[in-house]
């Protein structure tokens, strides 16, 4: 049906305010939508803030509360190592007390011996050297230490010696070595022949009494070391008058255990209690800002479920009664108001023939 113009310039104006109106409500949804974001992350920011502060106060406390009962367990302990090591001292002084108590006749009875080897030897006018353990190890050897020591003489005198000797040399050669090894045996064990002739033959009544002195040294010695070997491994500590140690040790231990229980409560109740408490002053302090920030996103999120409604709206009204008449290429405010001034300057007659006229002036 033919449209006059004022009808034409009436559904052109109809038309921009529609469209008008769409991209007023378009651009209050984006504002919204710019809004809810905003209001969101500082929200989330505030939500986070309030969150840490709770975890790092109550982390906080929790460590203070653990410190001071780990420092006061730490002063008892330090109080329980002294009290053993004192403990293990007067254990030690008391058992080598012990050790000397029980080992003192045969270190008198050595001491003794020793004196009447010197004696005899002194009345028989035997030789310093002679009174060398080493002596009687090579002249009259009889224990099995003694046996090792002249396997040791043997292999330094009769083989390291020359083979040292032989090596010193600038030219090595077997009769070299020869020589050596014959050279040695007769000198080192000509003076070995030699002084046990010498000695034996003129002291052997005092060497046969000093070897059984000494005989009887080291089986005094082996009873020494079994008796202290015995006092050592004894677990029985009474004869160390401990009592006071121990009394000690156990009243430190109690200690120990009373704060270890003590911290154990206050953390019991740090937990059920206090980081509720902690935790409830925190939050309040935070609560009033984000409900704020809550009802103005939860107000701003009604109103952009208005807006939604709206733009489904206007946007069915300008489908429905403009799109198929001006197209989606005309639906801008500025467009129509240039389409109705082509209507008022008579440069056309209809809509359609203005829509030909604005195309042909833009390409130009």
């Amino acid at each position: 049906m033919m449209q006059t113009k004022e009808e034409s310039l009436e559904f052109l104006e109809r038309a921009r305010e529609t469209v008008a109106e769409l991209s007023v409500a378009e651009d209050r949804e984006k504002k919204m939508q710019q809004d809810e974001q905003r209001i969101k992350r500082s929200l989330e920011t505030e939500t986070r803030q309030m969150t840490d502060a709770v975890q790092t106060t109550i982390k906080k406390r929790r460590q203070e509360i653990v410190s001071s009962y780990d420092a006061e367990m730490g002063k008892v302990q330090e109080q329980m190592k002294k009290a053993r090591a004192k403990r293990e001292k007067a254990r030690n002084q008391g058992m080598k007390e012990r050790i000397e108590e029980e080992t003192s006749e045969l270190h008198s009875y050595n001491k003794e011996l020793r004196d009447r080897m010197r004696e005899t030897f002194r009345k028989d006018h035997v030789p310093l050297f002679c009174r060398n353990q080493w002596y009687f190890s090579l002249y009259f050897p009889r224990w099995g230490r003694e046996l090792l020591q002249v396997l040791l003489a043997v292999l330094l005198v009769f083989l390291a010696l020359p083979w040292g000797v032989y090596m010193l040399l600038p030219e090595q050669k077997t009769v070299w070595l020869v020589l050596i090894y014959l050279a040695d045996i007769v000198v080192l064990g000509g003076i070995y022949v030699v002084i046990g002739n010498r000695t034996k033959l003129k002291h052997l009544e005092a060497l046969q009494e000093g070897r059984q002195i000494l005989d009887q040294i080291y089986a005094n010695d082996k009873k020494i070391r079994v008796i202290t070997s015995t006092i050592r491994k004894d677990k029985n500590e009474a004869f160390y008058n401990l009592e006071k140690y121990d009394d000690e040790i156990a009243r430190l231990e109690q200690e120990f255990n009373e704060v270890a229980d003590r911290k154990r409560e206050a953390l019991n109740t740090f937990e059920t209690v206090t980081k509720n408490i902690l935790q409830d002053e925190i939050e309040s302090r935070y609560r009033e800002k984000i409900q704020t920030m809550q009802t103005e996103l939860d107000g701003l999120r009604i109103q952009m479920k208005e807006t939604d409604a709206e733009l489904k709206e206007r946007r069915m009204t300008i489908a429905n009664d403009y799109a198929g008449h001006l197209g989606r290429e005309f639906l801008e405010p500025f467009k129509l108001q240039e389409l109705a001034g082509i209507l008022r300057e008579d440069r056309a007659a209809t809509i359609t023939d203005a829509m030909e006229v604005y195309r042909k002036d833009h390409i130009q």
